[in-house]
């Protein structure tokens, strides 16, 4: 065998074996980076989340983690609940425009569900049910759908 048979012998087994396995190689590498920048960004809106649970505690007059409707708040009050409301829907929003997809990995669904869970916790308040036609004025249209639906299945009696 000459040397010209084996250069062209070693880019025959190059283009059989190395080039479907630099595809693969490729394909896991994207597939993992993407499920990182997944997590980063779920990362990011749990501390958004955090914050916002802050500043829930900060204002511990108006009785936002209590499960008992409260009542008798000033007009100081009700403004400042109207805004940390306000401050929630851009959460949730924000978190169903980054994390959501009609069509999600196992992973997603996973981290789709946690907020799926902290909305219907929130839609569970009267007072936040209440508010959701003023606070979701402008939002996008299938958050605005879904949220709707999940305030509607929390408020909804018990049987």
């Amino acid at each position: 065998m000459d040397a010209l048979q084996m250069l062209e012998a070693a880019s025959y087994l190059v283009t059989v074996v190395g080039l479907p396995l630099a595809i693969l190689v490729f394909v896991h590498d994207r597939r993992r980076e993407r499920q990182s920048d997944e997590e980063e960004i779920y990362l990011r809106l749990s501390d958004e989340y955090s914050d916002f649970m802050r500043l829930v505690i900060g204002n511990a007059d108006l009785r936002l983690l209590s499960r008992e409707p409260v009542g008798g708040f000033t007009e100081e009050q009700q403004e400042r609940k109207h805004a940390l409301f306000a401050i929630l829907i851009s959460l949730f929003e924000r978190a169903y425009v980054l994390v959501y997809e009609d069509d999600m990995s196992r992973q997603q669904a996973r981290l789709w569900q946690s907020w799926v869970d902290y909305m219907h916790e929130w839609c569970a308040r009267e007072d936040f049910r209440s508010a959701l036609p003023r606070l979701l004025q402008g939002e996008d249209p299938d958050f605005v759908a879904t949220i709707e639906r999940i305030a509607a299945e929390t408020g909804a009696p018990r049987r």
